[in-house]
């Protein structure tokens, strides 16, 4: 085992400790900052994320320092890999991936960093596709290649009750907040390039959702697919969505439900609904 390839991430992926501990993959986690307390993602719930929201509490988030990844990847080398891919969030919406290419400078053994450009299953569905290369032996140029070509196929798209939180925290602009504002409007966006960008103006809440499942469905097609939906304090309704779209999605593998980290409600707020597809 040697020479084998170990699997890097970090906690805005939002893998399960049963996906994580099946290959295994190492995870790296982003911090929290809620009332001035830092919590490493995951130790903290996004549930009180969204609480602190709602109740004005100041919370802002933070990237791991180079130096907890060149950590990390020595960890690695010693625990018998022999190369690392280390794959992480946009580098558009965080310092994550920036952190991870400078630890990657002093690793003892190569670290081939990717950027996903997505976030949450648009980044934990690359991360599962390479560790399962690398579980059956693959080299580091094929666990790659497979992360790259999940990433590839990837779109993600999402509905939040207001883009003021994505305002504060900079992942998107100002002027762009008009967007969900103007006439009472509610916004769909998607991920391009690595970005938040405005996708469609919903007028209703329940709309917004049809149009989610409707925009999932059209891109999933007719052949095999992974699919995620994920929430912040929105259980009721993700769980509605995903209901309907493995109803119209036959071909779909099980569907994944599941709530966003801490650091990923931070910047949308309570109320998000998101839908990640990537056909095979």
């Amino acid at each position: 085992m040697s020479g084998r390839v170990h699997v890097v991430t970090d906690s805005t992926a939002g893998l399960s400790a049963h996906e994580v501990h099946r290959y295994p993959v190492t995870v790296v986690p982003l911090q929290v900052v809620i009332g001035g307390t830092a919590y490493d993602d995951g130790a903290t719930s996004a549930d009180a994320v969204a609480e602190a929201l709602k109740t004005f509490t100041p919370v802002s988030t933070s990237r791991p320092a180079p130096q907890t990844f060149a950590d990390t990847y020595a960890e690695c080398a010693a625990g018998g890999a022999g190369s690392i891919v280390s794959i992480h969030l946009s580098g558009d919406m965080s310092g994550t991936f920036e952190a991870a290419m400078i630890g990657a400078k002093a690793s003892p053994i190569p670290v081939r960093v990717i950027d996903s450009r997505s976030l949450g299953m648009g980044l934990g569905f690359p991360v599962l596709a390479a560790a399962a290369a690398a579980a059956d032996g693959a080299s580091v140029t094929e666990v790659e290649a497979a992360a790259r070509a999940r990433m590839g196929a990837i779109s993600a798209y999402f509905y939040v009750d207001t883009l003021e939180y994505l305002r504060r925290g900079g992942r998107i602009g100002a002027a762009q907040a008009l967007f969900g504002t103007a006439l009472a409007v509610k916004p769909l966006l998607t991920i391009s390039g690595g970005r938040i960008v405005p996708l469609e103006k919903v007028r209703t809440s329940s709309r917004a959702i049809a149009r989610l499942a409707d925009i999932a469905v059209q891109r999933a097609g007719e052949g095999e697919v992974q699919v995620a939906v994920h929430h912040l304090a929105n259980l009721d309704k993700a769980q509605t969505l995903a209901d309907g779209l493995t109803e119209r999605l036959p071909e779909a593998d099980e569907i994944v439900l599941r709530e966003v980290g801490a650091v990923i409600g931070a910047h949308v707020g309570p109320g998000l609904l998101a839908v990640v597809v990537a056909p095979r």
